[in-house]
């Protein structure tokens, strides 16, 4: 049985943000997960778009450089090594972001290998509005999560805070067209996600059911 001291559960967050409001739910997230004791790794898609069409949206050019500056882009290693992956998206026209998409298929190779088997996975969102898709768009994560073998497991009505904000999918933030910081009961949520989902996949490696873990530990 791996000693948790030793060599603690290991969480990976793939978030793509072109504001802010994602990056800092990941960023609570985080620090959340390594209070309880796991290794995080903090990873941030890169852009699809061109310089020429990000340059017409306002601060996006300057918000993408500064984000880059301070978390790699995410790797088919990251994902091999994490015991959990939480993946964090701003809801665009009821969907995820393009670049978060963009990692997601390029781990064709880890499925065919059941690279990612075992592992548990997560969701948040943020969205301009009430009815934005934060809830839609937590949902269609879980399809190709479960294409990949993880074990999904979603926020519930497991803690207090997710009667104040969230939904029993996914921690969420509704941030305005101002896109403005995320409440503090948005933050309670995305850190009780990030506890509970690092708790699940260290109680799954403690067990064996961790098959990436399985002789190496």
């Amino acid at each position: 049985m791996p000693d948790p001291a030793a060599d603690p559960t290991r969480l990976l967050i793939v978030y793509y943000s072109r504001s802010g409001s994602v990056e800092a739910l990941a960023a609570a997230a985080a620090e959340a997960a390594r209070e309880g004791g796991a290794e995080v790794r903090v990873r941030r898609p890169r852009e699809v778009a061109d310089a020429a069409s990000m340059a017409k949206v306002k601060g996006w050019t300057e918000s993408a450089a500064r984000q880059n500056a301070l978390h790699d882009a995410p790797t088919h290693e990251d994902a091999e090594w994490a015991d959990a992956i939480l993946f964090g998206t701003p809801c665009y026209f009821g969907a995820m972001a393009t670049e978060l998409k963009n990692f997601l298929d390029q781990l064709g190779p880890q499925w065919k290998r059941g690279a990612l088997a075992g592992k548990v996975g997560g969701a948040f969102a943020t969205a301009s509005w009430p009815h934005g898709g934060t809830e839609v768009v937590t949902l269609s994560l879980y399809a190709p999560m479960a294409h990949l073998g993880m074990v999904i497991v979603p926020t519930g009505y497991t803690d207090e805070a997710m009667l104040e904000a969230g939904s029993p999918y996914g921690a969420s933030a509704i941030v305005g067209s101002e896109n403005r910081p995320p409440r503090q009961e948005d933050f309670d949520t995305v850190r009780h996600q990030a506890r509970r989902t690092v708790a699940i996949a260290c109680a799954l490696v403690a067990a064996g059911e961790m098959p990436s873990r399985r002789g190496k530990d």
